[in-house]
């Protein structure tokens, strides 16, 4: 299986640097730009199944990444953006030293309160990937957020932190990895 891993395309949340968690903010149209220039950069490769975060952003990017009508994106709330609790909104640079150590360096630092942890985003993300391998699909595409993708790209890769945090995705980046007899690898990224 061949699991292509990517990131919502810009909103206006994104471009004014302000955190984005679980605001369900739609793409703004260089976020459409993003995510058609991302499928075209795939070429004609297509979808056995299009999975997606329950925000528009995610929802409409899936949409046009994988070539699918809205109705018919595999919908899951363990692909959600990270809770960023009262820090939502927040200018990237004005969050206060607590958050924006966390952020920079979670593998040091601890959550703040009121934001979810790491510990939350890997489990999440684990389940998810465990209940991915059950099936069968031969390309699968999974759109999520800035955050969660981080996790997402340490459990596909089998990664022993379980996370990938540095660098981080931009919007409408793509990571392909694959699961072949029980072991994940990374393939490739594919910027725009």
């Amino acid at each position: 299986m061949k699991i292509w891993l990517t990131r919502h395309g810009q909103t206006n949340l994104n471009k004014n640097h302000l955190m984005q968690g679980r605001t369900d903010e739609p793409l703004n149209e260089k976020g459409i730009l993003q995510a058609q220039k991302a499928r075209c950069a795939l070429g004609n490769i297509t979808f056995d199944a299009v999975y997606s975060s329950p925000l528009q952003r995610a929802i409409h990017t899936a949409s046009i990444i994988g070539n699918t009508p809205p109705d018919k994106i595999l919908i899951d709330e363990r692909l959600i953006e990270t809770d960023f609790g009262k820090y939502e909104k927040r200018n990237y640079m004005q969050m206060g030293l607590s958050m924006s150590f966390y952020w920079a360096c979670p593998e040091f630092f601890n959550a703040p309160k009121t934001v979810e942890t790491l510990e939350s985003m890997i489990e999440r993300s684990y389940s998810f990937v465990q209940d991915l391998e059950k099936q069968k699909y031969k390309n699968v595409l999974i759109t999520c957020h800035g955050g969660i993708m981080r996790v997402l790209s340490g459990c596909l890769a089998d990664n022993p932190r379980k996370y990938i945090w540095r660098p981080k995705p931009h919007n409408c980046e793509i990571r392909v990895f694959s699961f072949e007899n029980g072991i994940h690898s990374y393939i490739k990224k594919i910027s725009i």
